[in-house]
């Protein structure tokens, strides 16, 4: 059973991505370092006593459609209701709309729990959490006063429109019309795929971001707006009134996230209402609907991350108790009775601690980005415009690199199970099937690649990547300057990858430049790899040398130095990948015609 690693992750928050020096400057308030860690152990205790005891019901169970209507697995509702109640949908929410206002990292930290316990329940409430962050930032007045309290309440739920099945990341192709009828309302016609608790029983109304054309509206991107569409009309008290013209038509059948409703949403054919098309509200301007979802897609991004985070961890945690506990052989140097328990033996012990240093270097990475979001909103002037850049930059490793993470420490830990890992009934394969969809949604990896080298590396001519690579270099130094002999080798090979990365770095900034579009889109996804492996093993480091300067145990230097000896080889192949493969990708392109 899955246990939160609230010392774990307060650690982190700590000592890696920077919370308590911020505590102690005063940046957030009087927020402290006690408060945050009552916070997140009560969030790990609702994880691991109420959520993840459901995790398998749900599923088992999945979500059941009937009539339009959909029913959560057995539990779930009420167990939503309970969350709701205990009011963790409102940590970061502003407190003008009954929220804490507390940082993005204490939700950040709080989700990965309530993810590693249960991925399929813990999805709901994160886009409920992007929606209120969209609609605060870009909403009327009207519509912030009349939705947001219940949102921030989490009595009422929010999703995410944007694929149609003709239209997945090409967004500028989607065909979902929006006609104005010259009252300050909409009528929203189409046909949305893929929408992640798009209809439930959890909560009595669901407020629905619909990305859709103006009649008059330029062709591609640049023509999408942004609309509100409830689930039921607000009655003048502020309670759900009549049904709006939209319903769930169907329900995917999954690989995982069973017990998430992934649904299939009709708007405006005529079924509710005495006119066709579903009532909706602009949000922000018309035709930069991209614009105002993108404040809910970037908070979406780092919170699929999270999610690869919190997989890898209750991937981890049950391979290393199934190892304890698994006999088999004779492990080198065993001397006690019978068969050792299979953590023994040096393959198994190399599968667990591989999956031990990607998670915290994937958690590491995610909480750094959370927490430059947090700094950039509390500061000004340059100050706030290099936390934002921060923020920007980290964002698509956070994404990507964490839900990579997420599939390959799952598959880990099935390989760790042996043939049990394959048997449904260890939870090993759920854990897998269940990490292999977040790779693909709130833009693919491949994507987020692509943002990263094309978007991210210019950011101020390039200043910004460079600046923070200085950082991870000042790591380095740190490491050597302890002289801390547990570290062996940390140092330099963390010299030797910082080095290939910041080749890499100069030879995509400089093609770039050079108008080589397909040189450095082929190495994007290596770049990316790259990139997230060193800032894996220099924040290893960071906490390393944290927990030393604070008379800890030696754990985490081991660790660091497992990652430094044992995983950071790989860079130099990836360097190379970066510069050299796009000649051999494009000689060979021509195999899949």
């Amino acid at each position: 059973m899955y246990r939160a690693p609230v010392a774990d992750i307060v650690f982190t928050l700590n000592h890696v991505a920077g919370l308590s020096e911020a505590l102690e400057n005063g940046t957030f308030g009087d927020l402290s370092g006690d408060l945050v860690e009552a916070i997140l152990t009560e969030a790990g205790r609702f994880a691991s006593e109420e959520v993840a005891p459901l995790a398998e019901i749900g599923d088992k169970q999945g979500a059941r459609l009937s009539d339009g209507a959909v029913k959560l697995a057995d539990g779930w509702a009420d167990l939503y209701r309970r969350w709701s109640a205990g009011g963790w949908n409102s940590l970061t929410a502003p407190e003008a709309f009954g929220g804490q206002g507390l940082p993005h990292m204490l939700n950040v930290a709080a989700f990965e729990m309530w993810n590693s316990a249960s991925m399929a329940f813990a999805i709901g409430p994160t886009l409920t959490v992007g929606a209120i962050e969209a609609l605060e930032a870009h909403g009327s007045q009207a519509l912030k006063d009349t939705y947001l309290a219940r949102l921030v309440s989490g009595e009422w739920t929010a999703t995410m429109n944007l694929t149609e099945p003709h239209a997945g990341s090409d967004l500028g192709v989607m065909k979902t019309r929006a006609v104005p009828q010259g009252d300050g309302t909409y009528r929203i016609f189409g046909q949305k795929i893929f929408i992640t608790w798009g209809e439930h029983d959890a909560a009595e109304n669901i407020v629905h971001l619909v990305l859709a054309r103006l009649p008059d509206a330029p062709a591609g991107t640049r023509g999408i707006s942004l609309f509100l569409v409830p689930k039921f009309f607000v009655n003048a008290d502020g309670t759900p009134g009549a049904r709006n013209d939209l319903f769930c038509h169907s329900l995917e059948h999954k690989l995982g996230i069973h017990g998430s409703p992934t649904c299939t949403m009709i708007y405006g054919d005529g079924r509710f209402g005495s006119e066709k098309g579903a009532v909706g509200w602009l949000v922000g301007e018309e035709n930069k609907g991209l614009n105002c979802m993108f404040t809910m897609m970037n908070n979406a991004r780092l919170m699929v991350g999270m999610q690869g985070v919190a997989i890898a961890e209750a991937a981890t945690q049950k391979a290393v108790q199934y190892a304890k506990d698994r006999t088999q052989g004779k492990a080198p140097g065993w001397r006690g009775e019978g068969m050792s328990p299979i953590i023994e033996h040096p393959d198994v012990a190399r599968m667990l601690l591989t999956m031990k240093v990607l998670t915290q270097g994937a958690r590491a990475i995610a909480y750094s980005c959370a927490h430059a979001g947090d700094r950039a909103h509390h500061a000004e002037g340059e100050t706030a415009r290099h936390w934002q850049e921060r923020s920007a930059f980290l964002t698509p490793i956070a994404k990507a690199f964490s839900t990579d993470v997420g599939v390959d420490v799952a598959s880990l830990g099935v390989q760790v199970h042996g043939g049990m890992g394959f048997i449904e009934e260890t939870g090993a394969a759920r854990l897998l099937r269940d990490a292999r969809i977040a790779p693909i949604y709130e833009g693919t990896n491949g994507i987020q690649a692509i943002d990263l080298v094309t978007r991210k590396l210019p950011l101020s001519g390039g200043d910004h990547v460079r600046g923070f690579i200085s950082e991870l270099k000042a790591i380095s130094a740190d490491v050597r300057a302890s002289n801390h002999p547990a570290f062996g080798e940390t140092a330099g090979r963390l010299d030797v990858a910082i080095a290939d990365l910041e080749t890499a770095t100069d030879w995509l900034l400089s093609h770039q430049k050079d108008g080589d579009v397909t040189g450095v889109l082929s190495g994007a996804t290596a770049y990316l790899r790259l990139f997230g492996l060193v800032l894996t093993t220099a924040y290893l480091a960071k906490g390393g040398l944290a927990a030393v300067d604070n008379g800890g145990t030696e754990n985490r230097v081991a660790l660091c130095r497992f990652s430094a000896e044992n995983l950071l080889a790989e860079t130099l192949a990836l360097k190379d990948r970066v510069l050299n493969g796009a000649d051999s990708l494009a000689a060979a392109r021509s195999l899949l015609d």
